[in-house]
């Protein structure tokens, strides 16, 4: 992946102020900030398509670390180089840094109050239900088939009933991809890699999550 060259230093004042408004704009984290993220990089900005969105969920979702950092700093870097990706991932940690700072000296003060614990109860069902839905979206997107449904419900049984750890799993998926295609093509049988365009514009939509 090659930075794009859309206004070298001068870009990255934009994507200060970008990505430091979503950071505190969003609840969830992760999945939860890709649609606030896309809606202003995509829609508002213009400085990525929809497919390069596509591409960057994929991307950061399989590496390490917290998907939000890692959208900022493939995002940071596709229009301004390394600077842009070190622009980014500090603007977008700031102020959750600063926000969650301060909650937490406040914590201490009121945390056995009946108020303040009801709250949070509220925030973080909030919060599951904000995910499962990106959960639900991200799957539209990328279950193609019958193989990509089957590795996908291999995977959740694996979380769910097994100790296994995630990095297997992220490491054991593009390799059963691998396979199937390659038997696939051995076979004959029509490879299905991506959703037609129009499709995937449609499903790449994600519910806004502003407060």
């Amino acid at each position: 992946m090659r930075p794009q060259s859309n206004g070298g230093l001068g870009m990255l004042p934009q994507l200060f102020a970008v990505f430091f408004k979503i950071g505190p704009s969003t609840f969830g984290g992760g999945y939860a900030m890709i649609a606030t993220i896309e809606r202003e990089i995509v829609h508002k900005k213009k400085w990525m398509d929809t497919e390069e969105m596509s591409d960057m969920v994929s991307i950061a979702g399989s590496a390490p670390g917290g998907v939000a950092v890692n959208s900022a700093a493939y995002i940071g870097y596709r229009l301004g180089g390394i600077l842009g990706a070190v622009t980014a991932v500090t603007a977008i940690t700031l102020p959750t840094f600063a926000i969650v700072f301060a909650l937490s000296f406040f914590s201490v003060l009121f945390k056995e109050n009946p108020k303040v614990e009801a709250a949070l109860k509220g925030v973080h069902a909030s919060v599951i239900a904000l995910m499962i839905v990106a959960a639900l979206r991200m799957a539209k997107s990328s279950i193609l088939d019958a193989a990509t449904l089957v590795i996908a419900a291999a995977a959740v049984g694996l979380l769910l009933f097994t100790k296994i750890h995630p990095v297997y799993l992220i490491l054991g998926g593009p390799a059963a991809g691998m396979l199937i295609v390659l038997l696939k093509r051995k076979l004959g049988i029509k490879v299905r890699t991506e959703k037609p365009a129009a499709e995937e514009e449609q499903e790449l939509q994600f519910p806004e999550y502003y407060i």
